[in-house]
This record gives structure tokens, C-alpha cells and sequence, in this order.
């Protein structure tokens, strides 16, 4: 099969593919553009981690690093990350014009510090998307407690939003209603509501890492059955109930006003989608979870394995609510308590994502001092 053939499949199937990676070196090179070009990669979405691995690896940050000498490292991180996704931005351009802003997207995450700070979130986000300067940067922020109000506040402002770290369906709840409060109030200060995007990121292979290592801990043969099903059940649910919004009782007439004032539909976007468990089909969190209108973000590991033996057979989704919650009550049934699973994750994710803001600081403060 010809190189990228499966993923426009993929595509054609109505995934957005976006890739979960950036570097200098990959903008510079052309490496981005092809991706967009040949394999259908029509989004990027980039965290500490990513950065750090692209500052530590390669030339490409010299210049700059040189001249950010005697600068406040947070302000150095702010000057690299950002224009690398304006850069970035603008190779995604022409996808975000053809699409109507719905994908070319370029999302760049608030600092990890400011997860439980609803107003430093929201003061970080304006200057982020002022110091990229391009229409299609999208601003991550993290479903916490105390980033509902943050994405409310945010959206409100007209600035386009990646919600991340979501795990459990009632925070899922809790971000659709930030999102329609936000729109409701960006309608009222005189947005335009047609040019505020947002996508929900539902994380999906912790999901399973965490269950399994519970079922395993249960030990017994019903249990250990369950293994590896928890994740795309999960997310099968969460999409039932994105699809459901429009017939909610209190969400849906609210809707229904927003989009005659144009507003777009938050998309579902599948998050962690690299298999943790090499027991696993490397493809699984993209196979199983294909339907239209929602976006997987890959690793390019991930990327490569989709393109060389991934396989599209239709919806792996609308039709297999049913079975999701069958899958969640066998775990309940088990002994599985999946609202303590869903906070150990929320808890873990917050502290990777300040373990990655402290990696990406020691890597810039070095690569700095050697340059």
C-alpha cells in the first residue's frame, strides 16, 4: 500500500489526524509540510516534554539561545515555544483557510504551575495567543477544578481552546458547560461566535494502564478479562454524550441559540492514543476509535504504525454505546472504582505535567549556559 494511503482513510473516515510533536527542525526541514502533504496530517499539539526533547536534540536553537543569554528563563521558554507554533501556524495555514478554521490547528499549553489558578490561567492564555499572533493557535488548559471557569473566561475572550487532561464523563459534562457558558458570554461582549474553536482532549491509554493494573490486582479470571477495555469504552461514552448535548433538557436549547449565532461544535479529540501495553494492537486507541467529526492526536510512532497496518472498518464508535457501559458495570461488578481511578489520573497528570515544565526548564537553563 502507497505511504499515507491508510491514513487518508483515516481521514476520510471524518478523524482529523494531528500530530503530537514539534520541533524547529521538523518546521524547518520541510518534515511538517510533508506530513501535511502526503499524510494527512492537518493539526499539531505540543507540550513541555516535546519542547524539550527538541531543544536538547539538534542545532536548530543555537541563534536564539545565544541571544536569550541574561534572560529570565520562563520568558526564554515563552520566546522559543511560542515561535515555534507561530512558525508552525503558518505552515498550517492554507489547511486551516480550506477548512473554514476547523482544523490547521496549533496547540501551545499554559505553564503546568497555573492548573489550580483560575486568573493566572486566563492572563497566560491572552498573552500566549498575543505572542503567537495567528488565528489558528489554539491554548491548552486543563480540565481541573478550577480550570472550568478559566476555559469559560477564556473562550468568552474569543480565544480558541484545547481542554485537556479529561478522564471522567462529569468533567467531560462540567467542560461542554464552560464551553457553552463561554460562547453564551462572548456572544454577549460581541464576538464572533464562527471564529472560536474548541476541541475536548479525552485522554485514553492511561485510562487502561491504571484499570489493568487493578484488574491484575483483583486477580481472579472475570476480572483479568476486562483488561485493556476500560479506555475505549470510556471514551466511547464521553462521545455519547458529546452527541447527546443538542437533546439535553438544559444543554440543548442553550445550544440550539448558539449555533444560530453561528457557533462550532467542540470536538472530541482522543489523547495519550500511544499503546502503553506492547500486549496491545499498537493501533487500538486509533482503530476502535474512529467516527466522524472528532480528532486523534498521535505520536508519530503511533502515526507510522496507523500507516502501515492500521486498518478503517467504519464507526467504531455510535454503535458500541451499549457496550461500553456494559464494560463499565462488569468493572464495577469486579471491584474496580472507576471515580477513584479517574482522580488517581487527573492527580498523575497534573504532576507529569509539572515534571515536564521542569525538564523543559532545566533543558533550556543548560542549553543556554552551553551556548
Amino acid at each position: 500500500m502507497i505511504m499515507g494511503e491508510r491514513l487518508a482513510r483515516l481521514a476520510e473516515a471524518g478523524v482529523s489526524i494531528w500530530l503530537d510533536d514539534l520541533s524547529r527542525e521538523r518546521i524547518a526541514s520541510g518534515g511538517l509540510a510533508r506530513l501535511v502533504g502526503e499524510r494527512s496530517v492537518v493539526g499539531v499539539t505540543t507540550n513541555p516534554t516535546i519542547f524539550a526533547s527538541a531543544v536538547s536534540s539538534g542545532d536548530s536553537y543555537g541563534p536564539q539561545l545565544n541571544e536569550l543569554k541574561g534572560e529570565a528563563v520562563d520568558d526564554a521558554i515563552t520566546a522559543i515555544t511560542t515561535d515555534d507554533v507561530r512558525a508552525a501556524c503558518d505552515v498550517l495555514a492554507p489547511v486551516n483557510k480550506d477548512t473554514d478554521g476547523v482544523d490547521g490547528r496549533v496547540s501551545i499549553e499554559v505553564e503546568p504551575a497555573l492548573a489550580m489558578d483560575t486568573e493566572g490561567t486566563v492572563a497566560q492564555a491572552r498573552q500566549l495567543r498575543e505572542r503567537v499572533g495567528r488565528p489558528n493557535v489554539m491554548i491548552k488548559i486543563p480540565a481541573t477544578v478550577p480550570g472550568l471557569p478559566a476555559i469559560r473566561q477564556t473562550i468568552a475572550a474569543g480565544i480558541s481552546v484545547n481542554v485537556t487532561l479529561i478522564f471522567s464523563l462529569e468533567r467531560y459534562r462540567a467542560v461542554i458547560e464552560a464551553y457553552l457558558a463561554g460562547l453564551e458570554d462572548a456572544a454577549e461582549a460581541g464576538h464572533d461566535l464562527s471564529r472560536i474553536h474548541s476541541v475536548a482532549s479525552f485522554f485514553v491509554s492511561r485510562v487502561d494502564a491504571e484499570v489493568d493494573k487493578r484488574l491484575d490486582a483483583i486477580g481472579t479470571d472475570e476480572a483479568r478479562a476486562l483488561k485493556g477495555r476500560a479506555a475505549v469504552a470510556n471514551a466511547r461514552l464521553a462521545h455519547e454524550l458529546f452527541r447527546s448535548v443538542a437533546d439535553d433538557p438544559d444543554l440543548g436549547p442553550r445550544w440550539k441559540a448558539l449555533v444560530e449565532k453561528g457557533a462550532r461544535p467542540q470536538r472530541p479529540l482522543w489523547a495519550s492514543t500511544g499503546v502503553k501495553n506492547p500486549d496491545y494492537p499498537d493501533t487500538l486507541y486509533v482503530s476502535e476509535l474512529v467516527t466522524a467529526g472528532t480528532v486523534n492526536t498521535m505520536p508519530e510512532k503511533t502515526m507510522d504504525a496507523f500507516d502501515d497496518h492500521g486498518e478503517v472498518v467504519g464507526d467504531r464508535v455510535v454503535a458500541q454505546a451499549e457496550e461500553a457501559r456494559e464494560t463499565m458495570a462488569a468493572l464495577e461488578s469486579v471491584g474496580v472504582d472507576f471515580a477513584d481511578v479517574v482522580q488517581v489520573l487527573e492527580d498523575e497528570g497534573l504532576q507529569k505535567f509539572a515534571d515536564s515544565w521542569e525538564e523543559l526548564v532545566g533543558t533550556v537553563q543548560e542549553a543556554i549556559s552551553a551556548s
